[in-house]
Order: C-alpha cells, then sequence, then structure tokens
C-alpha cells in the first residue's frame, strides 16, 4: 500500500510495458534529461524486462512504472539509481509523459517514492540531477523539501551548447 496514492499507484514493470518501455526510450524529447543518444531495440527492452526481477540491492536501481489508478493507464517512470546501501542513499529522476503533466502525477509519485525509501529501504539521503533550464522539475524537488547543494558547470552538451546541472538533496533527518 505504501505505493499507492490517491491519483497514481507505482507498480513493478512487466512484460505488458514493452510497447510504452519502447515509445518512451526512443522518444528523443526525453534524451536530454535520460542521457541516452541512440535509439533502443525492442529486443533489448524485452532482455531488460526480463531482468527487472532483480532486487534492488543485486540492481543496484529500482524502476516503477506511473500508472493513474482510475484507467491502469501507464503515464510515465519514476526511477532510484546508484543504490547504495552501504552509504543509505540513491539518486532519483522521474519523467512524466507531456500530455499528463501539470495533474499532480509527478508530486504525489516523488511523494510516495520518497516515503518508500525513508521507510522501507531505510535511506538516509536522496538526491536528483536536474538541468538549469529545468524549471518543472527544480519547482517539483524544492516542493518536496530538496535543498540545492552544488552546481556542476557546464555538465551537459545538449543542442551544440553547455548547460548547468543543479545537485538537489534531501536528507531524512
Amino acid at each position: 500500500m505504501s505505493l499507492c496514492g490517491q491519483k497514481i499507484n507505482l507498480r513493478a514493470l512487466e512484460p505488458e510495458d514493452l510497447q510504452f518501455l519502447f515509445d518512451t526510450e526512443n522518444d528523443e524529447s526525453f534524451w536530454e534529461v535520460s542521457h541516452t543518444q541512440t535509439p533502443f531495440s525492442k529486443f533489448l527492452l524485452k532482455q531488460y524486462l526480463e531482468n527487472v526481477h532483480l532486487d534492488i540491492f543485486e540492481a543496484k536501481q529500482l524502476r516503477l512504472i506511473i500508472e493513474e489508478k482510475s484507467t491502469k493507464k501507464q503515464i510515465g517512470m519514476i526511477d532510484l539509481f546508484d543504490f547504495n546501501p552501504q552509504h543509505k542513499r540513491a539518486g532519483i529522476g522521474i519523467l512524466i509523459h507531456t500530455k499528463h503533466q501539470q495533474n499532480g502525477f509527478a508530486s504525489e509519485a516523488l511523494e510516495l517514492l520518497i516515503n518508500y525509501c525513508f521507510t522501507h529501504l531505510n535511506l538516509h539521503q536522496l538526491y536528483a540531477n536536474i538541468t538549469s533550464d529545468n524549471v518543472k522539475s527544480s519547482t517539483l524537488f524544492t516542493k518536496h523539501q530538496f535543498k540545492k547543494i552544488g552546481i556542476k558547470k557546464d555538465w551537459i552538451f545538449t543542442n551544440n551548447t553547455y548547460k548547468d546541472e543543479i545537485l538537489y538533496q534531501i536528507i531524512n533527518e
């Protein structure tokens, strides 16, 4: 129940998510935030789905589908990456498809995952890397008590220009 909200549920990836994953991973508008430079094949994504059952302590990452509760439709994904149980931290990333943005889904998903990380995974801190021009993400993470703790200058090279990346962090007191 900890991954179930009022408007959305966070759930594990299923084989039936192959087309959604294929469409999302190959949408070039998301490549900047996912650090992708080439398309993914369905074959490769199918292999990924076959191994996604690995425990977070083994895989060091966790990807969850954000599903609209009323329709059971996939509307995005939320990830934990660089999971480090020794230091009790992980990175967090979120993607909501454009047509589903501005409905509070990202906020609810982030709140659910933060609570899950601090209560079930016993993490001490979470962090997010957000480009300086991504106002929506900066606003979202700030709303959920993430603090801006540093700037990586000229960190992301995209569209023939460099962008700064801001490091946000939340510590579970």
